[in-house]
């Protein structure tokens, strides 16, 4: 279940965002489960289309969902690869500070500080 907090600071369509990617995360929505239409699901939450199309665009490029034209969005099978990508690189990256003698929390700040400033978003994959 989706719900959105209009009081919230958050945006409504990163509410929904990762309302979502969470539901999928955690199997709520396994892979290959059909989404509601963008208008559908819309109407059904009160927002704006375009919020939650903004919502799908950005499930769909973090791989998590997929758009097959007019058959809809779907829970993607290549957000468990993403996943796993991730924690690998965070094991890779965990051995990393070992070897060089960073404590934890300078290694949280440093992938936090990657992280705002899009440099993650920007690397080779």
């Amino acid at each position: 279940m989706i719900v959105i907090d209009a009081a919230s600071p958050v945006p409504p369509f990163e509410q929904l965002r990762a309302q979502l990617a969470r539901q999928i995360q955690d199997r709520t929505l396994a892979v290959g489960a059909r989404l509601p239409t963008i208008r559908h699901l819309a109407a059904d939450l009160g927002l704006a289309v375009n919020t939650v199309g903004r919502a799908y665009r950005e499930l769909e490029e973090a791989g998590l969902i997929e758009t097959r034209g007019r058959a809809g969005s779907f829970v993607s099978a290549a957000g468990g690869e993403g996943r796993e990508r991730a924690r690998q690189a965070a094991a890779d990256y965990a051995a990393v500070i070992a070897s060089v003698g960073i404590d934890a929390a300078e290694a949280l700040r440093i992938v936090q500080a990657a992280l705002t400033s899009g440099a993650a978003a920007q690397s080779p994959s």
